[in-house]
């Protein structure tokens, strides 16, 4: 029997504290010396909405290349937080805080014993969207729009883009695209309207495309927890039960929408994932300096679930 050349894998559940929960990430080590096409082909094996190939850098710790079921991504979150802290486990890194190379840049992860938290890339944000088109897309018509606008908190910077782009008008419910790594188009609606979805998943991604994103976050927002409720749906990988790129990009979003206040660091924390079975929770902060978003970052705890060997392409 012919024996075929293998690479070690591990799989971990990340933005929960217990397995079969959060969202599932393969990473495969060793893999540096294989093509692209060779990357792709594993990620599409393991069919997971990422796969991750932490690999040597001669600028940070690692670098990480992630990769879809169709296509690699520059950045991701889930990703960045899972293979931060299995590298950790592994002593292929020291915990506390490990540079990463990726496509977003070097960015810091701060590792602990049981998770790790991903500062984001520059962050960004657009004008405000007319939501009357998105709101179909998911299923829902004007009911769902959160009423009364909410107001913005004492200190808040109404309005106001990153990278020198300014939303202007300061409507705190308006749709916009925002990033910290990767952009998402970013919907918020009513308390309870979230459950409510019906995502058209083609429609969606002829909306968001154009606009420069990956991707649709729709969310609601408690603002006296500081707490929102997201589903994020990305074209070519459908309904993602946790997604570390879209929390970042959402604590810009709230700072351009006026909803957290200036001169501050507001933490707040995302329930994502309870409608497709997959209970995830991240742990997020946005700082706002003098109406410019100057860090935001996410993190959560990751669990080991599974290890094994899979053939080289």
């Amino acid at each position: 029997m012919r024996t075929v050349p293998t690479l070690a894998y591990h799989v971990v559940d990340v933005f929960t504290d217990r397995p079969f929960a959060g969202n599932p990430l393969a990473v495969v080590l060793d893999a540096d010396d294989l093509p692209t096409d060779a990357l792709q082909a594993i990620a599409l094996e393991f069919h997971l909405s990422e796969t991750a190939f932490p690999m040597h850098s001669s600028v940070a710790d690692y670098r990480l290349r992630i990769f879809t079921p169709v296509m690699e991504l520059p950045f991701a979150g889930h990703p960045s937080v899972g293979t931060a802290w299995l590298l950790a486990r592994l002593g292929r890194i020291r915990r506390g805080v490990a540079r990463q190379e990726c496509g977003a840049g070097v960015l810091p992860v701060d590792v602990t014993g049981d998770g790790a938290t991903l500062t984001g890339s520059r962050p960004w944000s657009g004008p405000p969207l007319d939501p009357e088109p998105l709101l179909p897309l998911v299923g829902l018509d004007a009911d769902a729009r959160p009423s009364p606008p909410l107001a913005a908190p004492h200190g808040a910077h109404a309005g106001g883009g990153q990278g020198g782009d300014e939303s202007g008008d300061g409507a705190s419910d308006a749709p916009r695209v925002a990033g910290a790594g990767v952009s998402f188009v970013y919907l918020q609606v009513r308390m309870g309207a979230v459950a409510e979805l019906s995502p058209d998943l083609g429609g969606i991604a002829q909306a968001v495309q154009p606009l420069g994103a990956v991707g649709l976050s729709v969310f609601s927002w408690d603002s006296e927890k500081r707490r929102a409720h997201a589903r994020v749906f990305v074209p070519g990988i459908g309904e993602d039960p946790a997604t570390g790129a879209a929390a970042v990009g959402l604590g810009v979003h709230l700072a351009a929408a006026g909803l957290v206040a200036d001169n501050e660091t507001t933490p707040f924390t995302i329930s994502q994932g309870v409608e497709i079975r997959r209970p995830s929770s991240l742990e997020c902060a946005v700082t706002l300096t003098s109406g410019k978003v100057t860090r935001t970052t996410v993190g959560g705890t990751v669990v080991h679930v599974a290890t094994g060997e899979v053939a080289r392409p």
